[in-house]
């Protein structure tokens, strides 16, 4: 036994301790300063809002909290049609992504083995890129004179540019570009693992290959789905620099709206709201998450 070995079980509590404590320091305790500043009143000063403790004197203590922000929330348009922009662009990018990325994952899968790290290679390169240069590239590709443009004009398939840039188009296509990798490398993780075992007998039984891929790839490979739609879902709904870059002035975002309420208006409380109930929003698919991953485990056992 090594002593690597001798030292695991003595200290159990403290290997499961770290990624608490991980969670703690870089979850917790940002989620609560934000709550803090969500239920404070704004201000002209820096920083741009009153703390909860107004009084203590004469041994009493006056904390006053306002709960007002989050009553905005829901009485003005605004907030909820940028929720439900994010909802909708974060709903059509992880149904592209599950409809583009299945088919490169499955391909991949059943590649030579020699062939698969290189293929794997090729979906991680762009993150060798900043992701900002890579959406700024979309712009000269998109553009009314862009890359796109002249290609089509070129091969006579248009007379005249397409207004693609600055569009709910260019948006989608932002999104699924950058955020295809994410679906496309947990789903590889979970299709690798199959069985293939399973689809020589059902072979043997008479059953055609898209009959095999309906009732044994399918099936098996809806945990390693829904892992990478989540992986999608939750940063696209809070992202900023894609609908902003890309999206037009009609593309009205969580993510924008928390840049300007952030950095323009300087309502830190209004936007430190809003930031709470994002993330309250997205638990809920984060559950979902944890749900499959629980379930996945529990089959391979």
């Amino acid at each position: 036994m090594t002593l690597l070995q001798k030292l695991i079980p003595k200290n159990h509590q403290l290997i499961v301790a770290i990624p608490w404590l991980w969670l703690a320091i870089f979850f917790v305790l940002p989620f609560l300063f934000i709550l803090k500043i969500s239920l404070s009143e704004p201000q002209l000063a820096m920083p741009p809002y009153q703390d909860w403790i107004r009084e203590f004197e004469d041994g009493l203590l006056t904390i006053t909290l306002n709960f007002g922000n989050y009553q905005l929330m829901f009485e003005d348009d605004l907030y909820l049609q940028a929720l439900l922009g994010s909802l909708k662009v974060a709903g059509i990018s992880t149904l592209l992504c599950i409809l583009t990325g299945y088919p490169i994952a499955y391909a991949i899968t059943r590649a030579p083995l020699q062939f698969r790290m290189p293929f794997l290679m090729l979906i991680i390169l762009p993150f060798w890129t900043s992701f900002l240069l890579r959406v700024y590239a979309w712009i000269g590709i998109l553009k009314d004179n862009g890359l796109l443009n002249q290609l089509l004009m070129s091969t006579g398939i248009i007379d005249s540019p397409l207004q693609i840039l600055h569009t709910p188009a260019a948006v989608y296509i932002g999104v699924v570009y950058s955020y295809l990798p994410f679906f496309v490398l947990p789903l590889y993780a979970t299709l690798v693992r199959l069985d293939d075992t399973l689809l020589e007998a059902a072979a043997d039984l008479g059953a055609r290959p898209l009959r095999q891929f309906l009732t044994i790839t399918l099936p098996q490979s809806v945990p390693g789905i829904a892992a990478g739609a989540m992986l999608v879902f939750i940063p696209v709904m809070g992202e900023f620099v894609i609908p902003d870059l890309l999206g037009g002035p009609g593309t009205l975002m969580l993510g924008k709206l928390l840049w300007t309420e952030f950095f323009n208006n300087k309502d830190w409380p209004v936007a430190s709201s809003l930031a709470a109930i994002l993330l309250v929003i997205l638990i809920v698919p984060f559950v979902l998450l944890r749900h499959f991953e629980q379930k996945a485990s529990e089959e391979e056992r």
